[in-house]
């Protein structure tokens, strides 16, 4: 199961398990809204996924001192908070069935935040240790957390950057090239199905220095 099914990695991920032959249930807000805590315990009891993926996010970038309470809230609810509502609702089912797997995506900007991503930066590196925490309480019961740092990707949420914007991203990049959903959703399928034995870790997928 993929959060955020509709955006543009959300499809890339759907499509990459969907062609390995793994059912894929990829819902976007309207019918799963991850800041509902009553719709989240409600859809997780219809839908058991053995993997979940943590994908639903919002970016609102606004430097601190301009950062209406309103919006802080909407970046925390949705990338963080939401992502822990999901995780607890869909690790009841994995605890019944003593198998199970959650990965959470994550950002470079929860440790190398650019100006004026306070909240998102917060958020998603509020990820990081809910990941830790939640791979430590569940491992015993052979559930694995892992997280993911996918790097910037040229999909609807990153679309209003401008071309200036874009090129000092680029600058960043080792090899001087972003990475692609596609190669993101090949990553988190081999993470799944070929490293059954890794949990606890953070994986950054481009060519910036961690």
């Amino acid at each position: 199961m993929i959060t955020g099914g509709e955006g543009g990695l959300g499809q890339a991920i759907a499509g990459a398990f969907a062609a390995a032959g793994h059912p894929v249930l990829a819902p976007g807000r309207r019918e799963l809204d991850v800041t509902d805590a009553a719709a989240v315990r409600d859809f997780f009891r219809v839908h058991s996924p053995s993997l979940l993926i943590c994908n639903a996010g919002i970016i609102r970038d606004t430097p601190l001192l301009r950062l209406d309470e309103a919006t802080w809230d909407d970046v925390l609810a949705v990338n963080l908070r939401g992502a822990a509502l999901c995780a607890a609702a869909a690790s009841r089912s994995m605890l019944r069935t003593g198998r199970g797997h959650i990965v959470f995506i994550s950002s470079h900007s929860a440790r190398h935040p650019p100006h004026g991503q306070a909240a998102y930066a917060a958020a998603k590196a509020g990820l990081l240790g809910l990941a830790h925490s939640l791979a430590r309480e569940l491992g015993r019961s052979n559930i694995r957390v892992n997280t993911i740092l996918p790097g910037f990707l040229d999909t609807p949420m990153t679309a209003s950057l401008s071309a200036k914007r874009r090129e000092q991203v680029r600058a960043e990049h080792l090899l001087g090239r972003e990475n692609t959903p596609e190669a993101v959703a090949d990553f988190l399928l081999h993470l799944h199905d070929r490293l059954p034995h890794t949990s606890g870790q953070v994986f950054q997928l481009d060519s910036r220095i961690a």
